[in-house]
């Protein structure tokens, strides 16, 4: 009978899981038929303790056979007199995923313990259950058992999973409490419990409230919760401190303290730490190994990465993600994809994380194929759920420009989580779609989603409207998304695109803690404004503050500086990026290059060009600009045609400066050259292409041409609509200038102060008096425009063109700003258009006590004298310009 209870176990339990357990009832049925009669009666004992620790140590647990062993124990034991066994099963229950029976066995533990509370704990923490492991540590505690330090290490591990600090600092004290504060296992716990909530300093509290010096782990929950809080300079030093002592640091320290090297790009500090790491022979810990590898990838030096990589033993999928990503990183999307491949051949498991990095290698226009064969095994291993995959993938899409693959690919996310909704947004906002942009923002609050920081800064950088812009800060500031960088710098760079430069600069001052991006923002809206002085002031405060700039910030200020025309604070910020060796970064040389350009100093613009080691576009672009606007237009044509022999990208800035260039010049066939380049490249529809063609067509005389180069823009702005203006005007079509200032009106572009120097030019010169008022008017009147010395002497030249130099007197006299030599001058034209000899006497003697140097004066009064055989007037004029060293400029033709 026994023999066949025993075949009937052996069948009903599983044959891995309990070879042991069946072992110890064979050695029972053996035992009997070897000793005789006298333990017969015996046969069916045997020894439940050697039993479950030989089960426990097999850590194979199962459903069914904790069934059959639970109903064994109970049909040839007292189960209920030793509490051991009750408690084991408790814990078996829980390691098989049986929490119904675990729990019921519980409550029938007539005499609970602290270990079946401790397992209860516990059983829940593995389970993922952690608000049942707090209650059940509550009922405990009320029940007035004593925890000990494993209760309390496993409750601590639950609010931890939680991040429930309160929770946490109620346990810790009640550890205080009870005396169990030096325990190590509780300790670390505490520790790890600060830092994974963002409560650093208390965590750096615990670990000193007592010494640490021979509790590895301890030591290893504070660096590892330094580097997690990004507190990589404080987990170096705690590292120093325990080299220094004689704890040696193991796997799980190196790990983290070479993760805080990574983070601070600190490649020659973590070599040392290598160098500890082989001296200590724990270089083939995976993890170990692993760090090492992502160390070198993401601080670029990828060949010793992959040298790291060819010597490790066994390579899981978190090492050939780092070499992925380290590729990706370093922009080598070939070798990424190679080495994707190699994993895939080697059968290593993939994860979401390597995915996410062979996206970021496909989000390229040339790999469009190997994007499209990603998506696809995305689909066939399953991943096509993951937010975050969907994130990637519609960023990817995006950077190629297929948004509506991208659009594609959120619709079908079944989970649209945040960062799919961040990536749309960014998408759109980054492909000019603005509208689109905005509609997914305010869909976010119809779906009852809360825009996060990725999503807020990304459609704050296309909001051009003030009042959408305040409700985004209102909505911003109420969900505390202000302390974040990147929505502040967006909301002040959203205020400056929006001329509201003081706010702008409030919101600045309102960031807490700014980083580069925050400076770079501001500086950059100072420079675009015209307040060169204000941007490179606030560089300044930026270094007062050890606030280091990176090459944004640089190409910002010097911005400015072009602006300013300052060579010498120009050759400071130079020596500046020399001296904390920028130079290894090629950036900012486009904008060196350019901001010697601007200030003329052509040599020390040349002289930079020719020492950057590769010449980008950017930096080629800014000495052919350079060159055209100073004049140099043979030396920038040149530089032009190496940028066509390289296959350099022109971009529309090269093309407006050279055009430019050429009218300046009065160099018709280069000019002609030039727009069919521009033809041939597509650029005709750029705004600042479009805008020096019309200039230039129009110095040539083709009022036809300029009309057909400003059709071709295709979204013309104020300067746009401001040159063809002028040129209708400069060409006596005045009615057409004014009609073309009433579309430009409609079309809501607003005008400035040079646009109204056109439209006053065209009412002069089609003597249109009444209207030129009313234009100067509204200047102040609707725009907020103060008339300036121009808008003054075109107003005199539409007076004096019609004849009315009695009222262009007193026009003058009753200006409220003091006239200069060019409004007098104008008079002085117009009193020599009609002969009025005493007025233009006047106009003389005031034109040539404000600009004596200016020969012009002289002339055409002198003119004047002359067209009324006043003979004796005009030898008298001659001789004053000698005695005084001028000269008349002699006349020249093209022809």
């Amino acid at each position: 009978m026994n023999a066949f209870v025993i075949k009937h176990f052996e069948i009903k339990f599983s044959t891995l899981g309990c070879f042991k357990f069946f072992n110890s009832l064979a050695f029972v049925e053996s035992s009997s038929a070897i000793h005789g009669s006298k333990y017969k009666k015996h046969v069916s004992f045997f020894n439940p303790l050697q039993l479950f620790n030989e089960w426990s140590k097999s850590r194979k647990y199962t459903y069914s056979d904790t069934k059959c062993l639970h109903a064994h124990l109970l049909k040839t034991y007292e189960m209920h007199k030793d509490p051991f066994f009750a408690n084991s099963l408790v814990d078996f229950y829980f390691k098989c995923g049986s929490l119904g029976y675990a729990v019921k066995l519980f409550d029938e533990i007539p005499e609970l313990n602290v270990v079946s509370w401790n397992i209860m704990v516990s059983g829940y923490n593995e389970n993922l259950l952690y608000e049942d492991s707090w209650r059940v540590f509550c009922r405990m505690y009320s029940l007035g058992f004593v925890p000990n330090e494993f209760t309390y290490g496993g409750v601590i591990s639950a609010c931890c999973a939680l991040q429930n600090y309160v929770r946490g600092k109620q346990i810790y004290g009640v550890v205080m409490k009870n005396g169990l504060f030096s325990n190590g296992y509780v300790r670390a716990g505490s520790i790890d419990l600060f830092a994974k909530s963002g409560c650093f300093e208390d965590a750096l509290r615990v670990f000193y409230d007592v010494s640490c010096d021979y509790n590895v782990v301890c030591w290893n929950a504070i660096i590892s919760g330094a580097v997690k809080n990004k507190e990589n300079l404080v987990a170096l030093d705690l590292f120093y401190q325990m080299c220094r002592g004689f704890l040696l640091p193991n796997s799980f320290t190196y790990s983290s303290i070479l993760t805080a090297c990574t983070a601070l790009e600190e490649l020659d500090l973590g070599r040392g730490v290598q160098g500890r790491v082989i001296k200590c022979g724990a270089g083939e810990d995976i993890f170990v190994s692993t760090a090492i590898i992502d160390m070198y990838a993401k601080c670029g030096d990828m060949d010793e990465a992959k040298k790291e990589f060819s010597c490790m033993p066994v390579r899981n999928v978190v090492s050939w993600t780092a070499m992925i990503s380290g590729f990706v990183q370093k922009g080598n999307s070939i070798s990424a994809l190679q080495l994707f491949n190699e994993m895939r051949k080697s059968r290593v498991e993939t994860n979401k994380y390597t995915i996410t990095s062979v996206i970021a290698a496909c989000a390229n226009l040339a790999m469009i194929t190997e994007a499209q064969q990603i998506h696809c095994l995305i689909f066939r291993i399953g991943l096509y759920t993951d937010s975050a995959i969907n994130a990637s993938l519609i960023n990817m899409y995006s950077k190629i420009g297929a948004v509506g693959l991208a659009e594609l690919v959120f619709q079908e996310a079944e989970n649209k989580h945040g960062d799919a909704w961040a990536g749309m947004i960014s998408a759109c906002a980054r492909h000019g779609n603005s509208e689109s942009a905005i509609t997914l923002f305010r869909r976010m609050f119809q779906e009852y989603l809360r825009p996060d920081k990725f999503s807020t800064s990304s459609v704050l950088s296309i909001v051009e409207c003030v009042n959408l812009g305040r409700q985004i800060h209102c909505f911003s500031l109420k969900d505390g998304l202000l302390n974040d960088n990147s929505v502040g710098s967006s909301l002040s760079t959203m205020y400056s695109k929006c001329d509201r430069l003081d706010e702008s600069y409030k919101v600045f001052e309102q960031i807490v803690q700014k980083d580069n991006v925050s400076w770079a923002s501001m500086i950059a809206g100072y420079a675009e404004h015209g307040c060169a002085y204000e941007a490179i002031q606030l560089f300044r405060d930026m270094l007062s503050v050890e606030v280091k700039p990176d090459d944004k910030t640089l190409i910002a200020v010097l911005t400015a500086l072009s602006a300013l025309h300052s060579l010498k604070i120009g050759k400071e910020i130079h020596a500046y990026a020399l001296r904390r060796d920028y130079g290894k970064h090629a950036v900012a040389d486009g904008a060196l290059v350019n901001m010697y350009s601007k200030c003329g100093a052509l040599h020390l613009a040349r002289n930079t060009f020719d020492m950057i080691p590769v010449k980008d576009q950017v930096a080629c672009s800014s000495l052919v600009s350079g060159l055209a606007q100073n004049g140099s237009i043979e030396d920038s044509l040149k530089l032009f045609h190496y940028m066509l022999m390289i296959d350099l990208g022109i971009d529309s800035f090269t093309m407006s400066s050279l055009v430019g260039a050429a009218a300046r010049l009065n160099i018709l066939g280069v000019g002609l050259q030039l727009h069919t380049h521009i033809i041939k490249l597509g650029l005709e529809s750029e705004v600042s292409v479009g805008s020096s063609l019309v200039m230039m067509y129009s110095k040539f005389g083709n009022i036809n041409d300029c009309l057909e180069a400003f059709d071709y823009i295709q979204k013309p702005d104020v300067i746009s609509w401001t040159a063809i203006i002028t040129s209708y005007a400069l060409h006596g079509r005045g009615d057409e200038a004014l009609s073309l200032y009433d579309l430009m009106k409609e079309s809501g572009i607003k005008p400035d102060s040079v646009t109204f120097v056109g439209v006053l030019s065209a009412c002069s010169h089609s003597g249109l008096v009444g209207e030129g008022y009313f234009h100067l008017n509204s200047m102040t009147k609707d725009y907020g425009i103060k008339p300036g010395h121009r808008h003054y002497a075109c107003m005199v030249d539409l007076l004096g063109r019609s004849g009315k130099l009695d009222e262009a007197k007193r026009f003058i006299d009753e200006m409220p700003i003091k006239p200069d030599a060019l409004v007098w001058a104008t008079l002085l034209s117009s009193c020599k258009l009609h002969g009025d000899v005493e007025l233009g006497r006047l106009a003389a003697e005031k034109a040539i006590e404000l600009e004596p140097s200016d020969a012009g004066a002289y002339i055409s009064i002198s003119n004047i004298f002359a067209d009324i055989g006043q003979w004796d007037e005009v030898v008298k004029i001659r001789s004053e310009m000698k005695e005084t060293g001028l000269k008349k400029e002699l006349g020249w033709s093209y022809a």
